[in-house]
């Protein structure tokens, strides 16, 4: 083995990524240079199946490699999107069952974690969160372990409220979409030392972590790949529905009647009073 090609695939969001990742190694497997890498990262909405295997093509060509050459193919294994996840993890399983080659399943806040560290190598504890949708998050705590030179989880990925996440006793960067997306809704915010928004799954950062494990021999065989949904339901049942549509219209109900004790004391302001304090 002069070289170790990876190939790295995550459809778990609105962006269609995938990464080819090549090193050189010596003949113990070490790796003799930095890798290099090549990147698609598209934003295609739901229609990132349809784009996945064009990009990786892309990508062999412009590397000059082959699918042959390829020695795992990984993929973000999730949470994130039901019909992305199940994307990744098809193609991936289709691309090495080919090629009888072993398959890198990568969390993808384990993603956001090591993709904060890249774009800041000073971060050694994350906190990924990820908006999950239905008012709840994904999230995942993370510890660099600078010995190993790899992430240690000290908490695995979770669904939960946004106020419900377990907060780091030591200084630590929020990765992920959650904060933008729930603002003073989730305390991470305040409490984290950094925010990095932009440290999101993606299919480059997936790559480092993927080669790492695959040196490491945490791969599966391609029949044994499955997607990590997290969350066991995608959307709420009808009752659910129901109650939440009755909740909403008391609400609406109550806020109509508290507003007519106003309306009556503006109706029965003294006629000397100037719209301006009829108003206030």
């Amino acid at each position: 083995m002069t070289q170790i090609v990876l190939l790295a695939l995550d459809t778990s969001t609105e962006f269609c990524s995938a990464a080819l990742l090549s090193v050189p190694v010596d003949t113990t497997g070490q790796p003799t240079a930095e890798p290099r890498i090549w990147v698609r990262h598209e934003q295609t909405g739901a229609v990132s199946s349809t784009r996945l295997l064009p990009a990786i093509g892309e990508l062999f060509d412009e590397a000059g490699l082959t699918l042959a050459d390829c020695d795992a193919i990984a993929f973000g294994a999730g949470p994130g999107s039901f019909t992305g996840l199940r994307t990744a993890t098809g193609v991936a399983q289709g691309l090495a069952f080919g090629l009888n080659l072993p398959v890198v399943p990568i969390g993808t806040l384990l993603v956001c974690a090591e993709s904060a560290r890249l774009r800041d190598p000073s971060t050694t504890r994350v906190l990924a969160a990820l908006d999950a949708r239905m008012d709840e998050i994904y999230w995942a705590d993370y510890a660099w372990d600078e010995a190993a030179s790899e992430w240690r989880t000290v908490r695995s990925a979770s669904l939960d409220a946004p106020q419900r996440l377990v907060l780091p006793d030591v200084p630590f960067t929020l990765a992920g979409n959650a904060a933008a997306a729930f603002g003073e809704r989730l305390p991470a915010s305040a409490a984290a030392r950094s925010i990095d928004g932009e440290a999101l799954p993606h299919a480059g950062p997936l790559a480092y972590a993927a080669l790492r494990a695959f040196r490491a021999g945490r791969t599966v065989p391609a029949d044994q790949a499955a997607p990590e949904y997290v969350r066991d339901k995608v959307a709420q049942t009808t009752a659910e529905r129901m109650a939440d549509k009755a909740a909403k219209a008391a609400g609406a109900a109550g806020a109509a009647s508290a507003e007519q004790p106003a309306k009556q004391a503006l109706d029965g302001a003294s006629p000397h009073a100037s719209n301006d304090e009829a108003r206030r």
